[in-house]
């Protein structure tokens, strides 16, 4: 009888063990496979993200985002920023590029989203008033900012930044803007990380910077 009993719970702890060691094996699994997939600088490249081999500070701004609020420096700090630069009379490459921007950013989970910022900085300030910007930016999603400001300042900050710029006289007494097409990346230290260039593909851009993020050390 006693050895019977030994018997039983001999079984009974040999399930329990296995019952853990499954529940373990599948729990790692589930937190693997939930894991952002790390990319090497040459996949990344291939989804369109290339970073600076040592993240750039640069000079201090000011300018006004489309709510009327100050936007600057401090405003880069404590979490990712994608900065893209154009205007809204631009007709083609920037509402492609914030609509692409839109998409990456709605694919993300809630708390990525707190974590990442997109920002359209306009280099067009004699049309792109606040007013303008909170008609347009918010079209593409509510989180999103417009910013903008002292033409000098904008000069400035897109020349340390890598993005060119050139306001450009039409036959009609008009103007547009040529504008680099880069979206520029800003760690959560307010630095310079690098760049994602076009075509955006949405999906392309979401596992690059899920990458990015999870390798980055504070």
């Amino acid at each position: 009888m006693v050895d019977n009993q030994s018997s039983k719970r001999s079984i009974r702890l040999t399930i329990v063990s296995i019952c853990v060691f499954v529940t373990l094996v599948l729990a790692g699994f589930i937190h693997k496979i939930n894991q952002p997939r790390i990319l090497n600088v040459h996949e990344l490249r291939e989804n369109g993200a290339v970073l600076l081999q040592t993240p750039r500070k640069f000079s201090e701004f000011e300018l006004t985002d489309h709510r009327g609020q100050p936007f600057g420096s401090a405003e880069l700090v404590g979490k990712w920023s994608l900065l893209f630069f154009g205007f809204t009379h631009c007709p083609d490459i920037c509402p492609t590029t914030m609509a692409a921007a839109a998409k990456m950013y709605e694919g993300l989970e809630s708390e990525e989203r707190e974590q990442l910022q997109i920002v359209l900085v306009s280099l067009d300030p004699e049309r792109d008033t606040a007013e303008k910007l909170s008609q347009y930016v918010p079209y593409f999603n509510s989180d999103f900012v417009g910013a903008t400001g002292n033409q000098y300042v904008l000069m400035k900050l897109a020349a340390e930044l890598n993005v060119a710029f050139s306001k450009v006289e039409l036959e009609n007494g008009d103007y547009t803007i040529d504008h680099g097409a880069n979206m520029v990346l800003i760690n959560p230290y307010g630095h310079y990380h690098g760049f994602f260039k076009p075509p955006f593909e949405e999906k392309n851009m979401r596992l690059a910077w899920q990458s990015i993020r999870a390798t980055f050390t504070q």
